[in-house]
């Protein structure tokens, strides 16, 4: 039986969409990864160094193999108390989604990424609150990672022309009761400590694997698939950042 978080399941299916339209290149992820780092070239396997933040950090190095403009992963080791990996990594994702080729898409799966957009917002909203309340980085350094992950499903949704479920809303507002309850629970759940808001963080990330997981699954277009690897990689490494 196919798993679905709340939020996929609140979440309504369409049609098949097979044309290819243009697309807008997507801003360069490495900077919105969870540290500086530099991204690799393109179509190609390259070693990549990405330096933390130093007040808790050291510096991590990570081979990346490149898609198009750079779409790979280096993790960082930390210092400071020991192996704090996931802190000292960039992700990176540059502008080769615009090279991947399109393909057929299920209702199914178009579901799910309509379904996905919404937990990539809600990730992004609940970090940024997170970042506001505590004196750490991991939040906001994760936040900026979330909000070029929401601009890659957009980009797929525009692609196949399907209605972002996302546009128009506030942060902390969501398209759904399911995902509406979903957030006011986690952000009430962090609110209360540091510990606590980790705990949310790590709910988040948890959830979004698992969807991840399933959402790639049996998934032939190259562009979605591309995508969601990169994501589930994305959300691998932020779940360790979170201290999972």
């Amino acid at each position: 039986m196919r798993r679905r978080s709340i939020i996929t399941t609140a979440i309504a299916s369409g049609v098949v969409i097979t044309a290819l339209i243009a697309t807008p290149s997507i801003a360069a992820m490495n900077r919105g990864g969870d540290a500086q780092g530099t991204g690799p070239t393109a179509s190609s396997s390259q070693p990549s160094t990405h330096t933390g933040n130093m007040n808790r950090m050291g510096t991590g190095t990570g081979t990346v193999t490149g898609m198009g403009d750079g779409m790979g992963a280096g993790s960082g080791t930390g210092m400071q108390g020991g192996p704090r990996a996931g802190e000292g990594m960039g992700l990176g994702m540059g502008s080769g989604l615009a090279d991947v080729a399109s393909g057929t898409i299920t209702d199914e799966q178009k579901a799910s990424l309509t379904a996905m957009a919404a937990e990539e917002k809600l990730a992004h909203d609940l970090y940024v609150a997170f970042a506001e309340k505590y004196d750490t980085t991991v939040f906001s350094r994760i936040a900026r990672s979330e909000t070029m992950h929401l601009e890659a499903v957009r980009t797929l949704l525009e692609r196949y022309s399907i209605t972002d479920p996302t546009v128009g809303l506030e942060v902390g507002k969501f398209p759904t009761d399911a995902s509406q309850k979903l957030y006011d629970t986690l952000l009430a759940q962090g609110s209360a400590s540091l510990d606590t808001a980790r705990e949310a963080a790590r709910t988040v990330e948890t959830t979004d694997i698992a969807d991840l997981t399933t959402a790639k699954t049996g998934v032939t277009a190259p562009d979605v698939l591309a995508v969601y690897e990169h994501l589930l990689t994305a959300s691998q490494h932020h779940l360790t950042a979170f201290g999972g």
